[in-house]
C-alpha cells in the first residue's frame, strides 16, 4: 500500500507530539493522489547542444564551469553569484580556454532572473545549502532542468515540494552526487550487477571529513554557512556521499525502498576544543555551542529487509572516509582501502580480504563500463579523482540524445530527507522515523539501474580535446 504524506504525519506519533516534527506536518496540501512516480523513467526532449546556468561561483561553481569547457555540446551561457571577484574568475576559466563570455546575474536575488533566463536550459545549483531548495523551484517552474549539490533538500516538507513541482512541471530535478560515480562505488555496482556478490544483505556508507576548520573560515559574501548548519543541527545533516551510491547498488526506488531508521549520536568534543585552541579569546564563535555531533549513527531498514548503517563524522581528528561496504551471500566489498572476498565455494567461509595483486585483478578486470570508458579523461580533468567529470559527462550525454538521466527527484526526496529525520530520532532518544515512500508504490514495479555506459562517438567527446579543468576538488 502507498503511503501518503498524511499517512506519514500520522505514523510520526511513534516518536511523540507532531510539534516534534518541525517542518515534517507543515504543509497544507498533500501531493495530490496522482498515480505513483511519473518522473520514473522520464526522457525529456533531447537538447543536442545545453545551455548551462551556473549558480554560485563558489569552489564547486567555478569546478564545473571549468569542467564544461572538456564536455562538447555544453556551452556556460549564463552565471551568478553576489560576490563580483567570484564572476571575475569563472569569466577568466572561460576566457582562458576561449569560450563565449556569458551572462553575468549579480546580487543576493539574482539567481531568480537566471532561472527566467530564455537562453538557459539547465540550472547547475552550486549555492550555500539555505539555496539550494528556492533555486530548483524558481528553475523548474522557469522550465529549465535542475541539477543541485547536496543535500538538495534538508526537510521532509521540502522534498515533497520538490517532488511535486517536478511531476507537474515535467522537468529533471536531480541531485549531484558525485561519490555515485567514483571508481570503487561504481565498481561495487557493476560487481553486483553481475550476480558476484550474491544476495545483498547489508551496506554501510559514511561522509567522515574533519573540517573543523570551518570554525575559523569566512567566505566574502556569505560568511561561515557551513559551520553555522552543524552548530545550530544535530543527525545527520550530510547523508548523501555515503548513502545514495549505496542506493543505487541496493535498488531503491527500484525493486526496494528504505524503511524506517533509527539514529544515534555521540556527545560533543572537538568543535569546542579546535576553538578553543584555534579562536581568540574575543571570537563570538568561540563562545558558540556546537550541536552536530562528533559521530552521528543512521541505521535504516529497507522493505526488503536489508541494512543500512550511515555515518558523519565532520569533527574528529580522522583521516577522510565514505566506508562503503556492501556485503551478500557469496562476497563483500569495501573501501578506505580498497578491499574485497568472495566465498568461492558454499560454506567454505571467507575469513580474510584478499592480498592486494589479487584485489586489483577483480578491480582490473569488472572495472565498470564507464571508467572504462571516460576514466582517463576524468583523471586528466580533476575533480574528486574524475567522478565530477564523469558525473557531468553522463548526465550530458543523457540530455543531449533524450535519455532517461541516471538518478531522478525520487532519489532526491528519499536520501535527502534523512536531514531531518535523523535529528527527530536522534533528539527523542533514538526512536524509529519512517521514511516515507516518495514514490507512493511505484518502486516496486520500477525498473533496476542498468549498468550504463557513454558513446564518445556519438557524444563527440575527443581525447586531444580533454584538458586539465582550473580549481578543480581533490577530496
Amino acid at each position: 500500500m502507498a503511503t501518503t504524506r498524511r499517512d506519514f504525519i500520522r505514523s510520526a506519533a511513534g516518536i511523540g507530539a507532531a510539534t516534534a516534527l518541525g517542518g515534517c506536518a507543515t504543509r497544507g496540501g498533500l501531493f495530490g493522489g496522482c498515480g505513483g512516480a511519473p518522473m520514473h523513467g522520464f526522457a525529456a526532449p533531447a537538447i543536442p547542444h545545453i545551455r548551462l546556468g551556473v549558480v554560485g561561483m563558489g569552489s564547486r561553481g567555478c569546478g564545473i564551469v571549468g569542467r564544461a569547457c572538456n564536455l562538447p555540446g555544453i556551452t556556460v551561457t549564463a552565471i551568478c553569484d553576489n560576490v563580483p571577484e567570484k564572476i571575475e574568475r569563472a569569466k577568466g576559466i572561460l576566457a582562458k580556454r576561449n569560450k563565449p563570455a556569458p551572462k553575468e546575474y549579480l546580487g543576493d536575488e539574482a539567481w531568480r532572473r537566471l532561472c527566467e533566463d530564455p537562453d538557459v536550459d539547465v540550472v547547475y545549483n552550486t549555492t550555500p545549502w539555505a539555496l539550494h531548495v528556492p533555486v530548483q523551484l524558481a528553475a523548474m517552474r522557469g522550465g529549465k532542468h535542475v541539477f543541485t549539490e547536496v543535500p538538495s533538500a534538508f526537510t521532509v516538507d521540502e522534498c515533497w515540494e520538490l517532488v511535486e513541482t517536478s511531476e507537474a512541471t515535467r522537468r529533471h530535478c536531480m541531485q549531484l552526487e558525485n561519490c555515485c560515480y567514483g571508481e570503487i562505488e561504481m565498481l561495487t555496482f557493476n560487481l553486483a550487477k553481475l550476480g558476484l556478490l550474491g544476495e545483498l544483505v547489508h551496506g554501510e556508507g559514511a561522509y567522515i571529513h574533519d573540517l573543523r576548520h570551518m570554525c575559523e573560515t569566512e567566505w566574502p559574501g556569505c560568511e561561515c554557512w557551513r559551520f553555522d548548519e552543524n552548530r545550530d543541527h544535530g543527525g545527520n545533516r550530510y547523508p548523501t556521499h555515503g548513502l545514495v551510491p549505496l542506493c543505487l547498488t541496493f535498488d531503491v526506488n527500484r525493486g526496494d525502498r528504505l524503511d524506517y531508521l533509527v539514529s544515534l549520536e555521540s556527545n560533543q568534543v572537538n568543535f569546542s576544543a579546535f576553538m578553543r585552541a584555534r579562536l581568540k579569546a574575543d571570537n563570538p564563535r568561540r563562545q558558540s555551542k556546537v550541536k552536530m555531533a562528533d559521530m552521528n549513527s543512521t541505521l535504516i531498514k529497507t522493505a526488503n529487509g536489508r541494512s543500512l548503517l550511515i555515518q558523519h563524522d565532520v569533527s574528529s581528528p580522522r583521516p577522510y572516509s565514505r566506508i562503503q561496504l556492501v556485503t551478500g551471500t557469496k562476497g563483500a566489498v569495501c573501501d578506505y582501502p580498497y578491499r574485497i572476498v568472495f566465498e568461492e565455494n558454499p560454506g567454505s567461509g571467507a575469513h580474510k580480504w584478499y592480498d592486494e595483486k589479487k584485489a586489483n585483478e577483480i578491480r582490473e578486470k569488472y572495472r565498470h563500463p564507464l571508467w572504462k570508458t571516460v576514466g582517463e579523461l576524468a583523471k586528466r580533468v580533476g575533480g574528486h579523482g574524475g567522478m565530477d567529470f564523469i558525473m557531468d559527462a553522463r548526465w550530458s550525454y543523457c540530455l543531449r540524445l533524450g535519455l532517461p538521466l541516471d538518478m531522478d527527484v525520487y532519489d532526491l526526496a528519499a536520501t535527502s530527507c534523512l536531514c531531518e529525520l535523523t535529528e527527530i530520532s536522534a533528539d527523542n532518544h533514538s526512536r524509529p522515523c519512517d521514511i516515507p515512500d516518495f514514490t507512493r508504490g511505484a518502486w516496486r514495479t520500477a525498473k533496476p539501474m542498468e549498468v550504463v555506459d557513454i558513446d564518445l562517438g556519438k557524444m563527440g567527446l575527443k581525447d586531444e580535446n580533454v584538458k586539465n579543468a582550473d580549481g578543480q576538488i581533490t577530496v
